[in-house]
């Protein structure tokens, strides 16, 4: 072998020897990194009604299946876990309950993750929506428009007038206390279909004009918590194609959003084990993590 080309040989055999040796030294400092992770938010990252729950502070109805025991169980973080049913944007700075801090209390310096889902409780925008819309669908025996007729742009001009500002208020609050975190601002699965289904009247007695208008209703408070998320420095997690076909219509085991009847969890219209598993698989996937 003539002497440049076993020169050659030899530098590349040297500097693949080197690249194994960075190999086998840089992988066990990656694997020992423990991620500080805190989570915040309502009852979709508390996982409200899905079994079992956490004995630790019954009252937030915080459940140990939740999407944050799943993220922090396949990534081996370090779950700090401050969710709590009901909560909304003002309760990252107060306390919900007596005894409950404020859960921005939850993060500090050194943390390195936090996700959460806030905002659909600012307002009652879900719970007034829901309640509203499924009275007035029974009263029409699921005909019409009810719900809209009567509400019209109110639920959408409360989310742009007030939980929009009190988003960013909240998420600021976050980032101040934790300017080194990953922050991860998780969007709310589909709970309606886009449009009408006759079969589902039974479990969401929505009336069947007025399913694209929660439907719409759902995707203007997603679009506002993203405008938030992203003005405020945080990821935004997108489930409006992740979840779609995945609604309370949807038959067991295939969708992650219980109906307001005749469902499996102990809270309705809220996300079952499957739903924050896939919240959790989402999750990640977009982080980058496991």
């Amino acid at each position: 072998m003539p002497k440049s080309a076993l020169r050659r040989v030899m530098a590349a055999t040297t500097a693949l020897a080197g690249a194994l040796v960075l190999g086998v030294t840089a992988a066990p400092a990656q694997a020992s990194t423990t991620l500080n992770y805190a989570a915040l938010g309502d009852s979709y990252s508390a996982g409200s009604g899905v079994l079992p729950i956490d004995t630790s502070n019954l009252v937030c109805l915080r459940s140990t299946a939740n999407y944050p025991h799943v993220l922090a169980a396949r990534t081996g973080a370090r779950l700090t876990d401050v969710t709590c049913g009901a909560a909304q944007t003002k309760d990252f700075t107060a306390s919900q309950y007596p005894g409950v801090a404020p859960q921005a209390d939850a993060v500090g310096a050194d943390t390195d993750l936090i996700t959460l889902t806030i905002g659909g409780n600012d307002n009652g925008t879900f719970i007034n929506a829901m309640l509203a819309c499924g009275s007035a669908g029974i009263l029409t025996a699921g005909q019409g428009s009810p719900c809209k007729d009567t509400y019209g742009s109110s639920f959408d001009d409360a989310i742009d007038a007030k939980t929009y500002p009190a988003l960013k208020n909240a998420l600021r609050a976050v980032r101040a206390k934790a300017p080194n975190a990953r922050v991860a601002v998780l969007g709310y699965p589909w709970i309606t279909p886009a449009k009408a289904d006759p079969s589902c009247f039974a479990k969401l007695p929505i009336a069947s004009g007025d399913v694209p208008y929660v439907h719409a209703l759902q995707a203007h408070l997603n679009a506002v918590v993203q405008r938030a998320a992203e003005e405020s420095g945080a990821t935004f997690v997108d489930f409006s194609q992740a979840s779609e076909g995945h609604d309370a219509c949807q038959a067991v085991g295939t969708r992650w959003i219980e109906p307001l009847l005749f469902g499996q969890n102990l809270v309705p219209v809220h996300p079952n084990a499957l739903g924050e598993q896939r919240m959790a698989e989402r999750t990640m996937s977009v982080l980058g993590l496991g």
